[in-house]
């Protein structure tokens, strides 16, 4: 691969996160806005990890700015992976605390139209980013950008899993289907985690 080639890819990844922040500010305040309104955990750790989300993309373009001004810094990588790992971590221990809590006090959800409407739109629009994430950080070799792509990919199933949750709820009363999906979310960041700690992310 010749350093054109890499220029170029390093900057397309750069605006594959520009757009991770961009959407996910949005998305992150509208889930938690509605998510405290319902007083939906799901909908809130959605929003948590839209934050999240925010910060591992900062953390590519930290890492991606340094690299086009100076080169390929391998400790700068490794660096990197932690703190996306870390935001996984955060995510994890924020959404089960407050998921158990809401199953022992059996605090109810109110229905969210608005979190559904978010939650089928998201799971639209994450698949496809983190699809041309992968892509590109396979075509470079970026460790850092493909943990990055396995978060926007967690995102994709979060969106599945709360719109799940929030359609149970409103359709068949299921309050206990808010928390549970919570919890799901938890246990997709711990894995993913752990993942980008070990920079353990697959490249087939």
């Amino acid at each position: 691969m010749n350093t054109e080639t890499e220029t170029t890819l390093r900057r397309r990844g750069l605006w594959l996160e520009y757009l991770t922040i961009g959407w996910n500010v949005v998305e992150a305040i509208i889930a938690i806005a509605a998510g405290l309104a319902a007083s939906s955990i799901a909908l809130v750790g959605f929003g948590f990890d839209s934050t999240i989300e925010v910060v591992a993309a900062s953390v590519v373009v930290w890492q991606f700015r340094a690299e086009l001004r100076g080169g390929v810094d391998d400790e700068r990588e490794r660096r990197a992976l932690r703190l996306i790992a870390v935001t996984f971590f955060i995510l994890a221990a924020y959404v089960t605390i407050e998921a158990t809590r809401t199953l022992i006090t059996r605090d109810v959800s109110d229905t969210s139209t608005v979190g559904i409407v978010l939650a089928a739109v998201s799971l639209a629009v994450m698949p496809t980013l983190a699809w041309f994430k992968r892509q590109t950080a396979l075509r470079m070799g970026s460790q850092t950008l493909l943990a990055d792509s396995a978060e926007t990919f967690l995102c994709a199933w979060l969106s599945a899993i709360l719109l799940a949750g929030l359609v149970l709820n409103s359709t068949l009363g299921w309050w206990w289907a808010d928390p549970i999906a919570a919890i799901g979310i938890a246990y997709l960041a711990v894995r993913e985690g752990w993942e980008a700690w070990q920079g353990d992310h697959h490249h087939d």
